[in-house]
């Protein structure tokens, strides 16, 4: 069988602009998907990498596929097309074959409570601390928060951590993500902080994606989450013991990951790549799934970072019409 598939390109900028090891993020562009088929079931996809090498592949890719693509066409392409445009059509087919969306049992779940980024940028980070403290403690939930680190020297943001650690209550969490930006000798002043305070949730990629062995040799000391190394080496998704940071709109057929948590699968967190409201609602119910498992923990959806507006719509026809 053959579908009918249509693209649109979108381009947006962060409500903030997000400040990391590796650089800054201000704006998301790529693709949304529209598939249909004989039987008149419809699948929404979006294909949006982060990195501009892989936005050129996603691009060249689009270009090159038909506007009546078979199935087999689509199939085989997943698995040799870069990441980003794997889950596109993956998350599309995903929901003609009403494997996920509104016409399964479940519908597309809500998302849970998310662990606050701190942005560094309006007001100072502690600032910015106090404030999540206050407003957590009114709403009578556990607070999670995550830390970019790796920006600043070593020792400035070790006192920063002493600071942050004084001001959050002692059910709270508290998650660092180097980005990849450190060397191991970095890496392990750290240590002694991790095995001190047991609000230290992980320590997110602290080393390259190309030092397995540092990160190896870390995480049998503290708990170390991966997340630039899934997507370098997908591999690691069946090997790595410790928490994974995933990104489904980044990683691939999302057909994988939901099946993952369906059989409960542990240590897995959802972790946003700031989609627009169609790769949100995957998102959205990975997360909740990843609840129900045997290590539920907060997701990283990163509230307020998007902008507003139909974009952003639970609703795939809103969004699609958006651009």
């Amino acid at each position: 069988m053959s579908f009918c598939l249509q693209k649109k390109p979108f381009t947006f900028r962060l409500s903030r602009k997000l400040n990391t090891s590796q650089g800054f993020i201000e704006k998301k562009r790529g693709w949304l998907i529209y598939l249909k088929g004989s039987t008149g079931n419809i699948g929404w996809g979006e294909v949006s990498p982060m990195q501009l090498s892989e936005l050129k592949l996603c691009e060249e890719v689009l270009d090159e596929l038909s506007a009546n693509p078979s199935r087999q066409e689509l199939e085989d392409g997943i698995i040799n097309w870069p990441q980003a445009m794997s889950f596109g059509i993956g998350a599309a087919l995903a929901e003609y074959d009403e494997i996920i969306g509104c016409k399964t049992n479940e519908g597309w779940l809500k998302g849970p409570p998310s662990a606050r980024l701190l942005t560094q940028t309006k007001n100072s980070l502690l600032e910015e601390v106090d404030c999540l403290v206050k407003h957590f403690a009114r709403s009578n939930q556990q607070l999670t928060v995550k830390w970019k680190v790796g920006i600043k020297s070593n020792s400035h943001e070790k006192t920063l951590l002493k600071q942050i650690l004084e001001r959050l209550p002692a059910n709270a969490h508290l998650r660092l993500d180097a980005n990849g930006g450190w060397n191991r000798d970095q890496a392990k002043k750290w240590i002694p902080n991790f095995l001190e305070d047991p609000r230290l949730e992980w320590l997110e990629q602290p080393l390259s994606t190309k030092d397995f062995e540092g990160l190896l040799e870390l995480s049998e000391q503290i708990p170390i989450a991966l997340d630039e190394s899934l997507v370098a080496n997908p591999s690691l998704r069946e090997h790595w013991k410790g928490w994974q940071v995933r990104r489904p709109v980044l990683e691939g057929d999302p057909r994988n990951i939901l099946h993952e948590l369906k059989k409960g699968v542990g240590y897995r967190v959802l972790s946003t790549a700031f989609e627009t409201g169609i790769g949100k609602r995957w998102l959205n119910h990975l997360a909740a799934l990843q609840q129900q498992g045997p290590t539920p923990t907060a997701p990283g959806l990163a509230p307020g970072w998007c902008p507003k507006g139909p974009l952003f719509s639970p609703n795939p026809e809103l969004v699609w019409s958006a651009v």
